[in-house]
């Protein structure tokens, strides 16, 4: 009698192939060594000329049965490789919403398999992003929490054109990138895939063999909305934070608040080291609520900026080489925490400013550098992607995607945690091509300059955006060059921001303040020379962490001369300060003298509010704060030549000037007064445009600040004694090393 012979697994994966349900040996040996570029043609339900199939690829499976949902009939698959590649044939119209009984050792459970669901993206997204205009870009990208063909689970969605193939890990899959490779949806080079029955909170990464197959580095998800507290880098399954509720008294004032005629002071804030608790440790972002808002709010200022809430690895850089930019810093909270922390800024009449990252993006392997094995969001020649300065990459600004990766940002912070404002940083690194360059290591533009083309429009698209989208909110550049037009209309070829940094005041007042005083009659000039160009911006005066870090000193630690000249000197600078016009910012610690170098590592010295002279100097600032509010003189004409009018720029030799400030038709008018010497003056005779009595509203020398008490009295009447090219004048005490703020009695 003739037997059959026995099959072997070659002989078995023959016939099975011929029956159409299993598939070629390349395509399985891709699928288990993790190279398949689509292993949605390999996997999953199939149906074919002789049948239909279902294939997975479980390792560490001992046995897979497929289930039918409606009749509960199961179907066991063979083992066709070792890996834990299985297979077998099913009826021919075998449901799509079939589920997997898989064992495991003694365990047997049943799931859902990834490889039967559909594509997540739709068709206006893919053509969006195709041309790089998705404007909620974040909506789709990232990790989100969805239900998607009836079952819940978590779809993921990346952007690496380039590489051979993505896959999601994390501890659901024993971080094997072989397990959960994505599509990729061939007209945006985005890969995809839905992971039925994950929930929030998973950790993961994504897996990349780049265009030769190579492995790269595990890399975070740029869209993540919560990463792990760093030195983690592994992203977080958080979803979309919810929409702030609108705070209705807020909403309806905020395009008031942040006009160009508005009384805007910011308190600059590093939420590491303004407070720290008892134990050094970070506070949470609603310990920081309960204690820095009911303090900025009694100090009178307007606003919170807050240096960059992005996740970022190292906290030596401040947030300003951030990796995760959609997710809120874990350092202080839950990206919930973050939103709760804004509202309840807007609940106490005060907006909130973040410090906004787009000139470049640091290194680090689990970034965005080289992501997909290629030069994907940074540039390939050094000579215009890399910032030797910060040993960071630049952003490639001509490629859509990267465009569409920032813009959606942009709005992502000012829709999803009503942020109120976005402070650009290191904008004139993004302008010029030479920034920071010697000859021959930059690459002129088509035209031969060395202006950043491709930067310049994504700064006017960005703030066309922002303005068009988000109407009440603001962006403020900071800007250090001499670069025209950066807070002008696009439409009048400007960059179209809504303020800019004045850090030529910032530079030249400082540098003035720091000279002894027997020498300041030779730097006049100084004090002076920023009101030839004051309204060519709509600028802000900026005193921040910048000008109190690496070895430069704390602001009383520039001032020149014994204690109480150091005192009487900042005092009078931030009296200056307050009087000039522009928009106001000072970083945390300024407010009450803070004596050493501001340090990320630690705390302010909150101890030294137990001090009369720091004391002081913050009851000046509460006191200029609320004098520069309620006076529209002091602020709705900041921007205008209109606002300010010289008394005496020249009185060099007694280092002093005198200067009106002007509001609309029916507000009185401002006179300041700045002593910069420790000589006081006595019958000093300033030329004014009224008569009768004008009121001393600030005097920084008064004793409630620790001064000498110094003064006149409250008030002085004006005399008809012309001076100064006015029909009336004013017969002062100047005290040493102050400032006057006198308002026409009307």
């Amino acid at each position: 009698m003739r037997t059959e012979p026995k099959r072997n697994q070659v002989t078995l994966a023959v016939e099975k192939r011929a029956n159409n349900w299993a598939p070629s040996r390349g395509g399985l040996e891709a699928i288990v060594r993790g190279e398949h570029r689509d292993p949605f043609s390999i996997l999953g339900l199939h149906r074919g000329r002789y049948g239909a199939s279902v294939r997975v690829f479980l390792p560490g499976a001992k046995a897979v049965s497929v289930v039918d949902p409606q009749s509960g009939d199961a179907f066991a698959l063979d083992k066709l490789h070792r890996a834990g590649f299985f297979g077998g044939k099913v009826p021919k119209n075998f449901p799509r919403d079939y589920r997997l009984r898989v064992t495991h050792d003694a365990a047997t459970a049943e799931v859902d398999d990834p490889y039967r669901f559909g594509p997540i993206l739709g068709e206006l997204d893919l053509h969006l992003l195709a041309e790089g205009n998705h404007l909620r870009l974040y909506e789709k990208m990232g990790a989100h929490a969805i239900t998607h063909e009836d079952v819940a689970g978590i779809s993921f969605a990346v952007w690496a054109p380039n590489a051979w193939r993505v896959g999601v890990v994390g501890p659901f899959n024993q971080w094997d990138g072989r397990r959960h490779v994505m599509r990729k949806r061939t007209e945006t080079g985005v890969w995809e895939i839905f992971i039925p029955g994950l929930g929030v909170g998973e950790l993961y990464k994504y897996e990349l063999l780049g265009p030769n197959k190579e492995l790269l580095p595990l890399k975070a998800d740029p869209f993540a909305f919560q990463q792990e507290h760093p030195p983690a880098t592994a992203s977080v399954v958080h979803g979309l934070p919810r929409r702030p509720t609108p705070i209705g008294s807020w909403r309806s004032q905020r395009e008031k608040l942040h006009a160009i005629d508005a009384p805007i002071s910011i308190y600059e804030v590093h939420l590491g080291s303004w407070m720290r608790g008892e134990d050094g440790r970070f506070l949470s972002y609603m310990e920081i609520a309960d204690r820095l808002i009911p303090y900025v709010r009694d100090l009178g200022f307007t606003h919170i900026e807050l240096m960059p809430v992005s996740e970022f690895p190292f906290d030596g850089s401040w947030g300003y080489q951030p990796i995760g930019l959609y997710a809120p810093t874990s350092r202080f909270g839950t990206p919930e925490d973050l939103a709760t922390f804004v509202s309840r800024c807007h609940e106490a009449g005060i907006g909130v400013f973040v410090d906004w990252v787009s000139a470049h993006f640091p290194a680090d392997a689990h970034g965005l550098g080289r992501f997909d094995g290629t030069a994907l969001y940074e540039h390939e020649d050094p000579r215009l992607g890399f910032h030797r300065d910060w040993n960071t990459l630049i952003y490639n600004y001509g490629r859509r995607e990267v465009l569409n990766f920032l813009l959606a940002n942009a709005l992502f912070w000012l829709e999803r945690y009503g942020i109120d404002g976005l402070r650009v940083d290191a904008v004139a690194s993004m302008l010029y091509l030479d920034y920071s360059r010697e000859d021959g290591d930059w690459i002129p533009n088509r035209y031969g300059g060395n202006e950043n083309l491709e930067a310049i429009a994504f700064l006017k698209r960005l703030n066309e955006l922002v303005f068009a989208e988000r109407p009440g909110t603001t962006t403020i550049a900071e800007e250090s060059t001499a670069w025209p037009g950066v807070s002008r209309p696009t439409y009048l070829d400007g960059l179209g921001f809504g303020f800019k940094w004045n850090m030529g005041w910032m530079h030249d007042t400082l540098s003035y303040m720091q000279k002894e005083p027997i020498h300041r009659r030779h730097h006049h000039d100084q004090l002076t020379f920023g009101l030839l160009y004051a309204f060519s911006e709509n600028f802000v005066l900026p005193l921040s962490h910048d000008e109190v870090v690496h070895g430069k000193g704390s602001l009383i630690g520039k001032m020149p001369g014994d204690l109480w000249q150091r005192f009487a000197n900042l005092r009078a600078y931030f009296g200056f300060m307050w009087g000039h016009p522009g928009k106001k910012l000072l970083f945390m610690g300024g407010e009450f003298a803070q004596e050493a170098e501001w340090s990320h590592e630690r705390s302010l010295d909150w101890h030294l509010l137990g001090d009369d002279m720091h004391r002081g100097v913050q009851s000046l600032v509460r006191d200029l704060n609320r004098l520069y509010q309620t006076t529209p003189a002091l602020h709705v004409y900041d921007a205008e030549s209109r606002g300010f009018e010289w008394v005496e720029a020249g009185d060099r030799d007694a280092s002093v000037v005198s200067f009106l400030r002007w509001g609309r038709e029916g507000d009185v008018p401002v006179l300041v007064v700045c002593n910069f010497t420790p000589v006081p003056r006595q019958n000093y005779r300033v030329g004014v445009p009224r008569p009768r009595r004008w009121i001393e509203r600030i005097n920084t020398d008064s004793k409630d600040y620790g001064g000498s008490g110094m003064g006149n009295g409250g008030e002085v009447a004006a005399s008809a004694t012309a001076c100064h090219g006015r029909s009336h004048s004013l017969t002062l005490t100047l005290p040493p090393l102050a400032t006057l703020i006198l308002e026409h009695a009307g």
